[in-house]
């Protein structure tokens, strides 16, 4: 079975009508702009609303090797896994990708799909490029790369860093660190002291290794801490007892949103906003939504949380 008329029965639509949609699909992206946190813009193309129910239902029966040390875009697996995975190890390094999915065109994820398993016929290897990849030049022939903002991207970057993420945690498991990937944030850790110095090295010919230099390190964000600093990863704070910690600024942020909420200053969407913070705390922290509760009443608290959308 072709993999267009696999998406027309899993789609319940004509192969006729699949494949007149696909022939246009790098091209139904909608292209804007946010601020990225230090410095510059980040660019996010996200596909057509039909286009990324296409890239989800492939996304169900697709059959792509995933390595375990990879934490985004799998079942069960979270930034709190990520975290808990270095919870216990005091010293530790964190690499970033440079522009990541960007950097991943069709003709690279061709030339890694083939050195891990069997390449597809002709026919769904173009159905591959149009449902998975995004055109951003003008000319309807233009390079193909992956997007931030389809729901399929993290999980071809995920199969894409398949054989890096075996090279990588063989080598960690030997030295005795722990790896794992959350997209295009690396995180090692280890309990002996001085052995991480040298991984940015090791990992930047690997990086040359597979890819030649389409995919590289942002140095400015390489960073080494231990037990000494308070230790972040993807976003969660490890104190110095080995536990998950929203970190004392979001603490505080939360605080104050709930302050305003006793205050009657804050509008339908940052409620909402409140209600996303509740909920993620009560994921990683549960003590500090215990907390609130007793600071503010568990009532209001509930009311928060359990207020409807809109």
């Amino acid at each position: 079975m072709t993999l267009i008329e696999q998406l027309a029965l899993e789609l319940k639509k004509g192969e006729d009508e699949v494949a007149r949609f696909l022939l246009s699909a790098p091209k139904r992206y909608k292209v804007y702009t946010i601020p990225k946190r230090t410095s510059g813009h980040r660019v996010i193309a996200q596909p057509s609303k039909e286009l990324k129910e296409y890239q989800r239902k492939y996304l169900e029966f697709q059959q792509l090797p995933i390595h375990e040390s990879a934490m985004a875009y799998r079942k069960g697996m979270s930034i709190k896994q990520n975290a808990l995975a270095h919870k216990t190890n005091p010293y530790l390094l964190k690499l970033d990708l440079e522009n990541f999915f960007n950097s991943i065109t069709d003709k690279l994820f061709w030339k890694v799909w083939e050195s891990i398993q069997t390449l597809p016929s002709i026919q769904d290897k173009q159905t591959l490029n149009n449902l998975l990849f995004w055109c951003p030049s003008k000319t309807t022939g233009g390079s193909l790369i992956l997007s931030i903002g389809a729901p399929s991207s993290p999980l071809v970057s995920n199969f894409f860093m398949y054989q890096f993420d075996c090279v990588i945690s063989k080598v960690c498991l030997e030295r005795g660190i722990v790896y794992t990937r959350y997209a295009d944030d690396l995180t090692f850790s280890t309990k002996h002291k001085g052995i991480l110095f040298d991984l940015p090295i090791l990992v930047k010919e690997k990086l040359v290794d597979l890819f030649g230099n389409s995919i590289r390190i942002n140095r400015k964000k390489t960073k080494f801490s231990s037990k000494a600093h308070n230790r972040h990863v993807t976003g969660i704070t490890i104190n110095n007892e080995g536990k998950l910690s929203l970190g004392r600024e979001r603490k505080r942020y939360i605080k104050h949103l709930v302050h305003q909420v006793q205050l009657s200053k804050l509008d339908a969407e940052d409620r909402g906003h409140l209600r996303g913070l509740i909920a993620f705390a009560k994921h990683i922290e549960p003590a500090f939504v215990e907390s609130l509760k007793r600071k503010y009443s568990a009532e209001l608290i509930t009311q928060i949380v359990e207020e409807p959308n809109g």
